[in-house]
């Protein structure tokens, strides 16, 4: 099978809470925030375009307001993303400044991606942002979203977004490796899965394991990887605590798991896909 992503122009890279904030205090981990910014930045001078989907709102609220625990009431939720939104790209900002690139911001919802108008502007959009050499860093609008209308996990979104951008690679970058037979976390003989070319075959141990601050599992990966190659898009799921993930799988290293995208599929197939 192998991997070969010599030929990658645009991809979308997925980062959740848990690889944006530090697990024991749960407030924003500056330095790594950075580090990603630098790399990103790095990569995009090699002429790759980088569309960067990032969760981290409500944990930034959090760590603003000093909340240590994510509150259950949806309402406070909300708050703390409208706080925590502006917050966490003021950071993104700074970072980006620093190696010589600006971000924008892209806030989705479900009625933005269902309605074929919304959707094409929000296509347009991220395209002249990549076009002004502008970062794109989406997320999902928390501070309007409810569970009924919610696109779901940012997985979920990033595949979504890797679909509608027409990506060539989506990297989902994590607080796991990769891919195992078992979890873990649980499992001393767990072993890691190396490639994936049909995830109907799959047999691995269902788990649900996730931060405090996240909303996904691994099922969640595997569904958004799953979405993602039917429409002829590679996917890696890696760890984010290895600062160089991007480059290394750029760079066709064997870092965490790769799943093979199906036959390229014509562009009015992967529309329909969204």
């Amino acid at each position: 099978m192998g991997r070969d992503f010599s030929k990658v122009k645009r991809i979308v890279v997925k980062i959740g809470s848990s690889s944006l904030t530090y697990s024991d205090t749960h407030k924003l981990n500056i330095d790594r925030i950075d580090r990603f910014a630098r790399e990103i930045s790095d990569i995009t001078n090699s002429g790759v375009e980088v569309i960067l989907v990032s969760s981290g709102a409500i944990a930034t609220g959090m760590s603003r307001l000093n909340i240590t625990t994510k509150p259950e009431n949806l309402g406070k939720r909300q708050a703390l993303a409208c706080v925590g939104q502006s917050n966490l790209m003021e950071i993104y900002n700074k970072c980006f400044a620093d190696y010589g690139y600006t971000a924008g911001q892209l806030l989705l919802t479900k009625y933005v991606i269902d309605n074929k108008q919304t959707r094409e502007n929000a296509e347009n959009c991220i395209n002249e942002m990549l076009n002004l050499n502008i970062i794109p860093i989406i997320n999902e609008n928390d501070s309007i979203s409810v569970e009924e209308i919610k696109l779901g996990d940012n997985d979920n979104l990033s595949s979504i977004v890797a679909r509608l951008v027409k990506a060539d690679l989506l990297i989902l970058l994590s607080d796991i490796d990769g891919l195992f037979t078992k979890d873990p976390n649980k499992y001393a003989d767990a072993q890691k899965i190396e490639e994936v070319e049909n995830i109907e075959d799959l047999k691995i141990e269902k788990s649900e394991s996730k931060s405090s601050l996240g909303t996904g599992g691994i099922q969640t990966k595997i569904k958004a990887c799953e979405d993602a190659t039917n429409a002829g898009i590679d996917c890696v799921i890696a760890n984010s605590s290895n600062i160089h993930a991007i480059k290394q799988i750029l760079s066709n290293k064997n870092t965490g798991t790769y799943f093979k995208a199906k036959r390229k599929q014509k562009l009015k197939e992967i529309e329909q896909s969204l």
